[in-house]
């Protein structure tokens, strides 16, 4: 042991090269060794210690003394070609810590309320029934068709934004957050940067339009938001805009492709998929091949967890994938089974963090996978599911199918 390992010489150590290909394909055979260790492994690629269970990980996005934050004693500051992609992370609310989390996340929802998001039922449903339309005869990919689409058009509809910008929208997020990829390099850290600066500069502009037309849309009410007394900053209303259509389209595709790929390959049964049922299999399909396999966290402070010592600044890596296939916590984890009542997962986060986008994607989801078994109850694969390499994400390259 050398290095930064050197203080991890109390964990057990796992290599797991996360951008291998038989890894990409699936991770769970890792997860499940790794687990055989102990609660808490270092994983030696990322330089991280590592939970391996429902309880280890569920307990470091619960507990307080992590954030997402980096004490800003030991920040260093980003690199110059990486700076408008962090200026945009700076404002965000899923970096931020009480007690700017805290009036972040109030107002945010304050806009995004249960109301709005309910009163988007019937649009997104037929907006699925417009897709489908489109599907050909013969075999096709139904990630692009299908998946990727929902998704962005649904945030934009949301935000109040042209739906006919959905194209750039879309190449803007998928530009960002490859940041947050094992395989990132210079080339998207510069990409990411652009689209980040890019997608800022056209959010000022509509918002300065919606501030002169105001309309019933999300945009719209985060301006209002931001004229109270606990405001939204420009900056923070633009961030914000930016991570609720990052983050909403990015898990929403993958939790989409994935759960397509587990219902048509073991022939979906028409009752999984009923309004009694659906919302059990939506959350099947989260636990058992979630879209977002990692989650780290800061020690702000001195913490012994799991035997092990952690200093203030250190960083600990939430395996919510390895979490939600714990045997000690599910009967059979590795089987997908859409009638089990989950009970509980990680797949959304836990504690302040649990996703502030969950009502919507569980719509989204419910409604797009309902929709499409409905009218085409004998969809199935053509070809083998493929992943694509985007850990710590974990979504499909391509889902050739076909509808009958």
């Amino acid at each position: 042991m050398d290095g930064d390992g050197e203080r991890y010489g109390d964990l057990p150590r796992v290599r797991q090269p996360p951008t291998n290909p038989d890894f990409v394909q699936n991770p769970y055979p890792f997860y499940d060794r790794a687990r055989e260790l102990g609660p808490l492994v270092y994983w030696e690629d990322y330089g991280l210690p590592a939970t391996t269970t429902f309880e280890a990980t569920n307990e470091f996005l619960r507990d307080r003394r992590f954030g997402r934050e980096e004490p800003v004693e030991l920040a260093t500051p980003p690199p110059s070609h990486v700076k408008p992609f962090h200026e945009i992370e700076t404002h965000s609310l899923i970096q931020a810590e009480p007690p700017r989390h805290t009036r972040l996340r109030g107002l945010v929802l304050r806009a995004f309320t249960s109301r709005r998001i309910g009163g988007m039922e019937p649009g997104i449903e037929a907006l699925c029934n417009r897709l489908i339309d489109a599907f050909p005869d013969n075999e096709f990919d139904i990630i692009p068709a299908y998946c990727s689409p929902i998704p962005v058009i649904v945030i934009a509809r949301l935000l109040g934004v042209p739906e006919e910008m959905t194209p750039q929208l879309l190449a803007w997020s998928n530009a960002m957050v490859a940041m947050y990829q094992a395989r990132r390099d210079r080339g998207i850290e510069e990409a990411a940067a652009t689209a980040g600066g890019e997608f800022s500069a056209f959010l000022r502009g509509y918002v300065e339009r919606r501030r002169a037309d105001p309309a019933d849309d999300l945009i719209t009410h985060l301006i209002a938001a931001g004229q109270a007394e606990d405001r939204l900053s420009p900056d923070e209303l633009i961030s914000n805009c930016i991570l609720l259509l990052n983050a909403g389209h990015e898990a929403t595709v993958h939790t989409l492709g994935n759960g397509i790929r587990a219902l048509a390959s073991q022939g979906p049964d028409p009752k999984w998929l009923s309004d009694r049922s659906i919302e059990f299999t939506v959350e099947e399909i989260m636990r058992h091949d979630p879209p977002l396999h990692m989650f780290t966290r800061f020690a702000n402070e001195e913490v012994r967890k799991f035997g092990h010592r952690f200093r203030r600044g250190d960083r600990v890596a939430c395996l919510l994938a390895a979490a939600n296939r714990d045997p000690a916590e599910y009967s059979r984890p590795w089987d997908f089974d859409p009638g089990r009542w989950p009970g509980r997962h990680l797949a959304l986060g836990a504690g302040i963090h649990f996703c502030v986008g969950a009502p919507l994607a569980r719509l989204e989801l419910r409604v797009a996978l309902g929709t499409l078994f409905a009218r085409l109850p004998r969809l199935r694969l053509a070809r083998p599911a493929r992943y694509a390499n985007l850990y710590h994400f974990h979504g499909l390259e391509r889902l050739t199918v076909t509808p009958s």
